[in-house]
């Protein structure tokens, strides 16, 4: 067969012109030219363009972030394709993302993540009508030299073959190769059939680069279990799946193994919920859990939870014959030298969530550059993970913490006696800084501990190491350190208190009391038991703290150490006043302040003389109240005593100036109090402040203003996490709301308060905010109707329930919201279950107040009304 070879044009021997042409392919080598040639045409070879893996069924949670990779995909400016919005170009256009790099852990689901983003692409009219080039470069096989394991020569080989070139026609040496991959793609770009490469299990950069297009249209999208930052590329970081989609993919996993009828996971939800929390939201253990199930068809899902519940074996049975997560771990583990893999295996030391790099540093005894310098290689392999919004902080996910306190490892974790140096270098990190920060949290504040520079510094350190501090102190005298632990967990009393912390506090300080007592220790016993009290103070579970401050206050006075006695008598007058027992508490405060009156301890007086106020203010007394609060802070001035206390005295006073009507002396003591509180740097205390002064305004009238203040203070809570202040705003909003009239919002604003104080316990709180809801809706002077009456039934529900189990029959804002909400719920046009609400208050009140208090013959009278409407 005579054909015209390919070829520019020239002359021949006679002086003739020869023309050559070829077209409809793509030349690959020189050219020959001739007068008559003949070419023997190879069979049409298809270029091997369709080659991705199929796409799970079962994919799911990833939804966002196959959107991300799309848009990074779509075709940009000057390209075919209709693309998604992206970076704009100087004239308008979308600048096209050429190359997405995917990292994560081993088993995180990087692979199906690049395999579900490229078929969707791929569907996509005018994306790629190229096709796609796949290629697993089995970057973590073994160890380097590895068969499985491609180099970039290797790679570009099957890549060349994948685009139909002939094996023969393939050249030698990785310049060469990459030339011709690259020119072949720009080839198949400009024709309008641009291709998507897939480059999957990348261990490196180096790895991957000679691999990427370079036509300046070609999309390549790669997944590692590295950050690869030397791609030029945009980089997708994937994380675990959180419980829901963790739900939803164990239950999509077994139904397509074992069919639509198969819904063990969905029947016992508590067990399904167990082993998507023993998974940690690892798709591959997830995976294998319900391929576990789908084996054993009879075995229920409480069985695999229960197996899995053990740590020491949970690795072991996370595998399959032809997946294990163990083994992925190897894969990444294998490519750490010895240093980084030292650390790794020391990490989970640290009990708490996450370690900061300073505490990495003392584990593994390395300064704190050094010690950074490998958690971030160790964060590259994803083998720990940045804290979000946190940076210097690293955490490490459940399965891989068990992995790396195990010994099944090629090199070992250390000796026992090179874990034990580590831990009590930790642990001595922990106890030694959380005494100098707690120093600067004392009264006089800052004391000059070089370890911090204020008392800011010393919160800051504490809010974010207070996790690990706790776990810590824990696991101290688990593991045979029990003195340290009791020391870190007395030190943490004052600031656990402070923030608010506390079931960590009757936690720690429970856990100290016995260590105490177990050793004999009296003062410890003493201390232990002054936390405890306040603790359950605060919870207000109070004939309990009273129990255990009044055998604390009986081994300081048996020790003969007076000023903690006084302390520990201003405590039990706390108690006793929350429990409405005035008198008794006065008497508590007053016999303080005759101790620290002879032993001359004025600082302590000033809280001494606040606490003995507020009993005088909460018994009706406000003048003595108002006498004790200028007396409190006149000491203060006049001796000089810090700031803080200052604040806090002017807050007290600004409190019971209010009740007495002097608006504007309230009003100027608690701005003062918020400035002070804003210049100490104490924004928990100065969201207190910001809210008494907002019902100061209020009350005078003010309400524009005080809704102002008050937005302020409900923002400063959200922003130090105090979900008790939050509600407590909340609750003064409410009051802001409806003094304007704004009955919806105030209902929404006390139904809010009401579920926040639900949720922390707070039982008292929450019936205050039920019976301002109440009063809300009787303000409105319509029926509850449309939400109200939904709101109504549910607070009722939850007060009743406060009533019974904590707060007790006599407490007045119970009584109030109950009768509340009894006759709201005949408005409603229930008088039947009005008339039995009023029946059980009636009991109550007749009890707690007498037959003849005027709040019990109305009562009567209620519930009389009431049962003739249910009779009709």
């Amino acid at each position: 067969m005579s054909e015209p070879c390919s070829g520019g044009g020239g002359g021949n021997g006679g002086g003739e012109q020869v023309n050559n042409t070829v077209s409809g392919g793509f030349v690959l080598h020189a050219v020959i030219q001739g007068r008559d040639i003949t070419v023997q045409l190879p069979p049409q070879v298809t270029p091997a363009l369709y080659g991705l893996p199929a796409a799970s069924p079962t994919f799911t949670g990833r939804d966002a972030t196959v959107g991300r990779l799309l848009e990074y995909l779509a075709p940009g400016e000057g390209l075919p394709g209709e693309g998604l919005p992206g970076e704009g170009l100087p004239g308008g256009g979308q600048r096209p993302v050429l190359v997405t790099s995917v990292a994560g852990m081993a088993g995180v689901g990087k692979t199906e993540l690049a395999v579900q983003a490229a078929t969707r692409a791929l569907a996509t009219p005018g994306w790629f009508p190229g096709g796609v080039l796949f290629i697993d470069l089995f970057g973590y096989a073994g160890e380097e030299g590895d068969e499985r394991r491609l180099s970039p020569e290797r790679a570009l080989e099957g890549l060349l073959r994948d685009l139909a070139v002939p094996g023969g026609d393939i050249p030698r040496g990785l310049s060469a190769r990459q030339g011709l991959y690259r020119t072949i793609l720009a080839a198949y770009a400009k024709e309008g059939r641009r291709v998507l490469v897939v480059i999957d299990n990348a261990s490196s950069s180096l790895q991957v680069w000679p691999l990427l297009p370079s036509d300046g249209q070609t999309a390549a999208l790669v997944t590692s279990r590295h950050t690869l930052d030397g791609l030029n590329a945009r980089l997708e970081d994937l994380d675990t799946l959180g419980e829901g989609d963790s739900l939803a993919l164990l239950d999509a996993a077994l139904r397509h193994a074992r069919g639509e009828g198969d819904t063990r996971f969905r029947d016992d939800d508590d067990s399904a919920r167990t082993i998507a929390r023993l998974c940690a939201g690892l798709p591959l253990a997830l995976q294998i859990s319900a391929a576990l199930l789908a084996t054993a068809p009879t075995r229920p899902a409480a069985s695999l939870a229960a197996a899995l519940a053990d740590g020491h074996t949970r690795l072991k049975r996370l595998s399959r014959p032809d997946r294990a997560v163990r083994a992925a771990f190897d894969l990444s583990y294998d490519l750490l030298d010895g240093e980084h893999a030292e650390l790794f295996h020391l990490l989970p030391i640290n009990p708490g969530p996450d370690v900061s790099t300073e505490a990495a540093g003392y584990l593994a005894d390395i300064d704190p550059d050094t010690a950074e310098e490998r958690l971030r290689h160790l964060a590259e392999a994803h083998l720990i993970d940045p804290v979000k919004d946190d940076w210097g902080r690293w955490r490490m996910h459940d399965l891989v913490r068990l992995y790396a306190e195990s010994d099944e490892h090629g090199r070992p974790r250390g000796t026992v006696d090179q874990q034990e140096s580590a831990r009590l270098r930790l642990y001595g990190y922990y106890y030694t800084y959380t005494v100098a920060a707690v120093s600067h949290l004392g009264v006089g504040g800052d004391t000059g501990d070089p370890r911090f520079r204020d008392r800011r510094h010393a919160l800051s350190w504490l809010d974010a190491e207070h996790r690990s501090l706790i776990a810590s102190a824990t696991a101290a005298s688990a593991a045979g350190l029990s003195i340290v632990g009791a020391n870190l967990a007395l030190y943490l009393g004052g600031y656990l208190d402070d923030r608010r912390y506390f079931d960590d506090l009757i936690a720690l300080s429970t856990m100290a009391l016995d260590i105490a007592r177990e050793h004999g220790e009296e003062r410890g016993q003493a201390a232990a038991l002054t936390d405890l009290g306040r603790g359950l103070q605060q919870v207000r579970r109070l004939d309990e703290a009273i129990e255990v401050l009044t055998e604390a206050l009986t081994i300081r006075r048996g020790a003969g150490d007076r000023r903690d006695e006084a302390l520990i008598l201003s405590h039990l007058g706390v108690c006793q006043r929350q429990s409405r027992r005035y008198e008794e508490a006065i008497d508590c405060y007053e016999k303080a302040d005759a101790i620290l009156v002879e032993l001359g301890d004025h600082q302590a007086r000033t809280m001494v003389m606040s606490n003995l106020g507020t009993a005088h203010r909460q018994a009706g007394r406000a003048e003595e109240a108002e006498t004790c609060h200028r007396f409190a802070l006149a000491l203060i001035r006049e001796f000089g005593i810090d700031r803080h206390s200052e604040a806090t005295a002017l807050n007290n006073l600004g409190t019971v100036l209010m009740d007495r009507g002097k608006f504007e002396e309230a009003i100027a003591a608690h701005a003062n109090a918020v400035v002070i509180f804003g210049e100490i740097g104490q924004p928990h205390r100065q969201g207190k402040a910001l809210d008494n002064l907002g019902n100061c305004l209020r009350e005078a009238g003010r309400l524009e203003e005080a809704v102002d203040v008050h937005i302020r203070a409900l923002n400063m809570h959200r922003a130090t996490g105090d979900r008790h202040g939050e509600a407590m705003v909340q609750n003064n909003l409410g009051a802001d709301a409806a003094g304007l009239r704004l009955f919806e919002q105030a209902v929404d604003l006390y139904v809010g308060a009401a579920g926040v104080f639900r949720e922390l316990g707070d039982h008292h709180g929450e019936t205050v905010a039920l019976d301002n809801l109440a009063h809300a809706l009787q303000q409105a002077a319509v029926p509850p109707r449309g939400l109200l009456p939904a709101a109504l039934a549910d607070a009722y529900g939850t007060l009743l329930e406060a009533r019974r189990r904590h707060t007790g029959d006599d407490d007045p804002a119970v009584l109030s919201a109950w009768g509340s909400f009894a006759h709201w719920r005949g408005e409603a046009g229930d008088p039947e279950a009005a008339a039995a609400a009023f029946a059980e208050l009636l009991v109550v009140m007749t009890r707690v107040l007498g037959e003849e208090h005027p709040h019990v013959r109305i009562i009567r009278r209620n519930l009389i009304h009431f049962r003739e409407q249910a009779q009709g």
